[in-house]
């Protein structure tokens, strides 16, 4: 496996005319267009939860309750996205298109089951555990960045060149 370097200079489009009509073909990319947004809901209203319990110590149960929420949204994202990038790119994960965003995804993914692990096994301190549920909002908050901005990137190379696909650095 070749992994593609950050820095590459290579234009490439995000999507081929092929890739673009599977993307459009698959029943998941509706998945993942309903999904997105109503876990960044959540994250936003968890994040509140989070930061009203470290600063009052009041509202551990509705805090962690919504973390668990997020986490389960995540995975059910992350697994209908892997379904997604195979039926656009021919593989579960790492397509090149969405290299890097997948790298960050796999380091929220850790963070946010490490928080189920301690929050489940009692491993640390509750005060703690939102801390380390705000690390993982902050990975996720990266992540979402991420695609956020590739996205927009593509959306407008498409726009001023719709035969270009959605050209990107890589």
């Amino acid at each position: 496996m070749q992994w593609p370097r950050a820095q590459e200079q290579v234009v490439r489009p995000l999507y081929t005319a092929d890739e673009r009509r599977r993307r459009d073909g698959t029943p998941w990319t509706l998945v993942q267009g309903i999904l997105a947004p109503v876990q960044f809901l959540v994250f936003l209203t968890s994040l509140v939860l989070v930061l009203r319990f470290l600063a009052t110590g009041q509202g551990q149960w509705a805090a962690s309750a919504s973390i668990v929420l997020k986490t389960v949204l995540l995975y059910s994202i992350m697994i209908t996205g892997s379904f997604w990038e195979k039926a656009v790119f021919g593989r579960y994960l790492f397509a090149h298109s969405f290299f890097w965003e997948d790298v960050v995804s796999m380091l929220v993914l850790a963070l946010h089951t490490l928080y189920l692990l301690a929050l489940f096994t009692g491993w640390m301190s509750v005060r703690d555990q939102m801390w380390l549920a705000l690390a993982a909002y902050a990975s996720y908050a990266v992540n979402a960045t991420q695609f956020v901005l590739k996205l927009r990137a593509a959306r407008r190379s498409q726009q001023s060149s719709p035969a270009a696909g959605g050209a990107l650095l890589a």
